[in-house]
């Protein structure tokens, strides 16, 4: 299809979401929330890896407010219902591992949005940050469920009520994100692991996704019972056949996602 503020390809397995607004620092507007929840459920049917990065020299400034022509009229909740969740559902329950390739600022619902993909892989420049409280709001977008799980519930609670950004590398650090790339390699590094994924058993990765966003809401009991079932699905795939017979035979294994 075509869209209006952001680009989406795939080639190899691996689909690529990019916020196309730099002019704005890709803030996110109601046409771009849709469009990006739009091109997560299309590429989840082919793609076997998808990376959402940002056009520019930002990632994603967070909620567009110079497009909110009367701020008081704005109401936070039922942009929130209507369409930040859908998006967010669409990004954390998507069947494939998602990387938030963060190529510079993420701030806000920005910041919130890559932590919701299931590796963050940030340029050494770039910079978390929860500014919220400089404009009289409370974080949404899921960053205070995924922030304090990621780096404390200390870390996330001064990093809100502060509102003072987090350099990618202390990101990297606290636990915040996967790893932080010298700017030169940064590309280069995101598009291998991407690859890395792409070729990988698919449905291990689907386990594990699943296995992990439980766990915070299941007992031992019942986590353990999770993965049991898990496992007997990889069990079952082509992927762990492969796998077996490449270890004995001394050789790297090819996935093919079954």
């Amino acid at each position: 299809m075509d869209y209006q503020t952001i680009t989406c390809t795939e080639e190899a397995g691996i689909g690529v979401v990019t916020l196309n607004r730099p002019e704005v620092m890709n803030a996110l507007n109601s046409t771009m929330r849709t469009e990006i929840r739009t091109a997560f459920e299309t590429l989840a049917q082919t793609a076997r890896v998808i990376v959402l990065t940002g056009a520019g020299r930002a990632f994603c400034s967070g909620q567009d407010l110079l497009g909110a022509r009367d701020l008081s009229g704005l109401d936070f909740e039922r942009v929130l219902q209507g369409e930040y969740e859908p998006m967010l559902a669409a990004i954390t329950g998507c069947p494939v591992p998602t990387i938030a390739a963060v190529n510079g600022a993420a701030a806000g619902a920005g910041a919130n949005l890559a932590l919701g993909c299931d590796v963050v892989i940030a340029t050494e420049s770039a910079v978390f940050l929860q500014a919220f409280t400089r404009i009289g709001l409370m974080p949404d977008a899921g960053g205070t469920h995924w922030l304090p799980r990621q780096v404390g519930f200390a870390r996330a609670m001064g990093a809100m009520l502060f509102a003072e950004g987090v350099p990618a590398r202390k990101a990297a650090d606290w636990g915040m994100i996967w790893e932080a790339v010298p700017d030169p390699q940064f590309e280069a590094v995101w598009r291998a692991r991407a690859a890395q994924l792409a070729s990988g058993p698919g449905v291990a990765y689907r386990g594990i996704k699943q296995a992990l966003r439980a766990a915070s809401d299941l007992s031992l009991d019942q986590q353990l019972a999770l993965e049991a079932r898990l496992q007997g699905e990889c069990g079952r795939t082509e992927d762990f056949r492969e796998g077996v017979a490449a270890f004995l035979q001394k050789r790297a294994p090819v996935f093919t996602g079954r």
